[in-house]
């Protein structure tokens, strides 16, 4: 998908984007087309997920469940299929770390999983542990930025989360240190809807210039990877 494509499908304002911006976003293209998928023993099949409130509705600061999420039954197994996926994903999750200033990064598919729900399912991420699933679902979107992406297809970038909150937006909080947030949708070739990244920053103001010709470099790319 050609980067024009993907701005217009995801609503995201550019007007304002200084003249290198475009010329940034194709330095980020070029070296993302080189990038190798990464080796199994770098492959996350299962990590640490913080217990969840009452209902199931927020996660618990600083509070791991028990047993760790298992990417095997929403995928339908370790394969040489859904194990070369996962290497590509954790490739780019990596290849963001390196040229990112944000604190907190995760890739999430929509898929169904094995209690028949559609949702969000992080494939890989770096930062603090976070939630696995977001549900699809109005109920849910009503206070989470990832769901909300999911179910719109439209970008959520807020660079001044105390503003946000202060005007009444619905925020589901994972770590209160998280000053900025960027949540972009996945499109595959077609338009169809495939996932979300979600990034999170401990200073205000982040996902602006470059940041953002990263976000959308490494959105297009994974959209791809993701269809």
């Amino acid at each position: 998908m050609l980067i024009e494509q993907y701005i217009s499908l995801s609503g995201i304002d550019v007007t304002q984007v200084p003249d290198q911006f475009y010329r940034q976003i194709d330095t980020y293209q070029q070296a993302l087309a080189n990038e190798k998928e990464a080796s199994t023993d770098q492959l996350k099949w299962q990590y640490q997920v913080p217990e969840l409130g009452e209902g199931g509705s927020c996660s618990l600061f600083d509070q791991l469940a028990a047993q760790p999420y298992d990417l095997e039954p929403i995928l339908g197994g370790k394969t040489e299929v859904t194990t070369a996926l996962l290497a590509r994903v954790t490739a780019i999750v990596d290849f963001y770390q390196k040229n990112s200033g944000s604190q907190w990064f995760g890739v999430y598919q929509k898929r169904i999983n094995p209690q028949g729900e559609t949702v969000l399912v992080k494939l890989a991420y770096y930062g603090a542990a976070s939630r696995a699933e977001f549900p699809l679902t109005p109920e849910f979107a009503a206070m989470s930025n990832n769901s909300t992406v999911g179910l719109s297809g439209k970008a959520r970038i807020i660079n001044d989360v105390g503003v946000y909150l202060s005007a009444g937006g619905e925020y589901y909080t994972c770590d209160p240190k998280v000053q900025s947030e960027a949540c972009l949708p996945l499109f595959a070739e077609d338009g169809r809807l495939v996932g979300i990244i979600d990034s999170e920053a401990f200073a205000k103001n982040v996902f602006v210039e470059k940041e953002l010709s990263l976000l959308l470099s490494v959105a297009v790319k994974l959209g791809a990877i993701l269809s």
